[in-house]
């Protein structure tokens, strides 16, 4: 719980660079993550998942400038998530990655 409280932290700090989380939803299967972006379009930005961190950032030629980076508590599914720009609003649809189990089990004689 601490990540995801630092995430709620961050998401607060520095607002002139900063992607302005709008809302933040989580289930069992997905976080759904929704950023106030006016001005930017789809080719401008740049959206970078690596393990249970995401960065968000606009290309240089954009009008405006964001950057951000997020810690989430659980990794994500990259294959399985979305996101969507529409009318300056990006959703992202993030499908937690499920743990893989690291038991084995010997053969029994």
């Amino acid at each position: 719980m601490r990540s995801f409280d630092r995430f709620f932290e961050e998401a607060l700090q520095e607002p002139t660079v900063r992607a302005q989380v709008g809302r933040i939803d989580q289930d069992d299967k997905t976080y759904i993550l929704s950023f106030d972006m006016p001005g930017i379009a789809k080719e401008q930005l740049s959206i970078g998942i690596e393990g249970n961190v995401v960065r968000l950032e606009s290309l240089p030629e954009a009008a405006r400038q964001y950057k951000a980076a997020y810690e989430l508590p659980q990794d994500i599914d990259v294959a399985t998530s979305v996101a969507k720009l529409e009318n300056g609003v990006l959703t992202l649809k993030l499908a937690k990655k499920l743990p893989e189990s690291k038991v084995t089990k010997p053969a029994i004689n």
